[in-house]
C-alpha cells in the first residue's frame, strides 16, 4: 500500500516545510498575534488551497468545502492568541477545518455527538475485508506515478467513490498523517475499527487506480470462485 499514501500525501494534508518555510511562517504568526492583518492574510494565502482540498475530501461537496475553509481561518484568527506553537500552524491549521468539517458531516446526519458510527455500528471485523477483484502490476514506478498531476486527480476522484465511513478514516490517517489513535479519538471509533477501515479503503483505492493505471498485459482478473 507504499504507492496508496505516497499519492495520498503527495496531494494533500499539511505541506511538507523547509527549514526557511517554516520560520518564515512563525514569523507571521507572530506577527499576527500582535494584531498585524496582513501577516494573518499571508497566512491565510499560503494555506488556505490546502485547508480547502482537506475539506473537498471529507465532504465531497464544494460549497461546504468552501464554508468549512472560511470557519476555519475564522476560528483561527479568534484561537490565535493561544496559539502557542507546539505544532506547525500548517498543522493547527488543518486540525481546526477537520473538526469544522466532521460538525458538517454530523449535522448531515442529525447526529449531536462525539462518535459519528460507534453507536449505531457493530464492530467492523478484518473477516469482512474483501479481496480486490483486480490485480496488475504499475506501468510505472510509484515515484512516476506520483509526480504525475493525472494521478493524484485520479485519486481524488478513486476517494469519491468510497463509502463515508472508510473516506474519512483513509483521509485522517492516510492524508492527514494522524495515528490511528488520533483517528479513533477523532471519529469516536475503537482503534480496532479504524485500522479495518483503513484496509479497506485501501485495497478499494488501489483496485480502483490499478484498473487505470495498471499494465493490461500482466493483469489478473479474479474469477467468482477466487474470494476463498
Amino acid at each position: 500500500m507504499d504507492f496508496i499514501r505516497g499519492a495520498a500525501h503527495h496531494g494533500g494534508g499539511p505541506p511538507m516545510q523547509d527549514s526557511t518555510t517554516a520560520s518564515q511562517s512563525a514569523e507571521l504568526v507572530r506577527r499576527a498575534q500582535a494584531g498585524d492583518l496582513a501577516a494573518f492574510e499571508s497566512l491565510v494565502s499560503r494555506h488556505e488551497r490546502q485547508v480547502y482540498s482537506l475539506a473537498f475530501r471529507l465532504l465531497q461537496n464544494p460549497h461546504d468545502a468552501e464554508d468549512v475553509t472560511q470557519q476555519a481561518f475564522l476560528s483561527a484568527i479568534k484561537h490565535l492568541p493561544g496559539f502557542r506553537g507546539e505544532a506547525s500552524f500548517a498543522t493547527w491549521i488543518h486540525r481546526i477545518a477537520t473538526h469544522a468539517a466532521l460538525k458538517v458531516i454530523r449535522k448531515r446526519r442529525g447526529l449531536d455527538m462525539v462518535s459519528l458510527e460507534a453507536a449505531t455500528e457493530p464492530e467492523d471485523g478484518y473477516d469482512g475485508v474483501a479481496h480486490p477483484e483486480f490485480i496488475a502490476d504499475w506501468k510505472l514506478s510509484p515515484e512516476q506515478l506520483v509526480d504525475r498531476n493525472e494521478t493524484r486527480r485520479l485519486l481524488d476522484e478513486a476517494l469519491a467513490q468510497l463509502d463515508e465511513k472508510h473516506r474519512l478514516v483513509f483521509v485522517l490517517r492516510d492524508v492527514e498523517g494522524l495515528s490511528v489513535r488520533e483517528t479513533a479519538e477523532t471519529l469516536g471509533l475503537s482503534e480496532a475499527n479504524v485500522k479495518v477501515r483503513l484496509l479497506r479503503a485501501r485495497l478499494q483505492l488501489r483496485e480502483q487506480l490499478t484498473r487505470v493505471l495498471g499494465d493490461p498485459a500482466r493483469r489478473l482478473q479474479r474469477g467468482p470462485h477466487d474470494h476463498e
